[in-house]
């Protein structure tokens, strides 16, 4: 069985908003002060949550989607903004960067289906209008 996918026009949107929100998160970074090394070293550091697909591809899901989901990097900006925090604030545009970044090249949320599911679509080899 497939996993429902958004396609045509509003895949290229969200696609589209990721991009937007990549070019957003990285120009306030740029504007809080911090260090490009702790951009660099923890721009990807989001990824480490496909360590739960170690667990099987249910649990693995909601790890991937719990580090992928604009909620964190909203509740770091909340803080941040909320304790006039450079650092709270820098981390969720790094974040939030992050998720743009995978948005951009189509990997979106996943389904407890398989690591590949997502909703942007089916990714890697077998991909399908991907």
């Amino acid at each position: 069985m497939t996993a429902p996918a958004v396609a045509g026009p509003p895949r290229l949107l969200l696609r589209l908003e990721g991009t937007a929100l990549l070019i957003l998160a990285t120009g306030a970074f740029s504007r809080m002060g911090l260090s490009w090394w702790l951009y660099a070293v923890l721009f990807f550091s989001p990824d480490l949550s496909f360590a739960g697909y170690l667990a099987g591809p249910k649990v693995g899901a909601v790890v991937y989607n719990a580090a992928h989901t604009l909620l964190g990097p909203a509740i770091l900006l909340g803080i941040g903004l909320a304790l006039n925090s450079p650092i709270f604030l820098g981390l969720a545009a790094i974040w939030a960067a992050h998720i743009g970044f995978d948005r951009m090249l189509g990997y979106g949320l996943k389904y407890a289906t398989a690591f590949s599911d997502t909703h942007l679509g089916r990714i890697g080899r077998n991909r399908a209008g991907a």
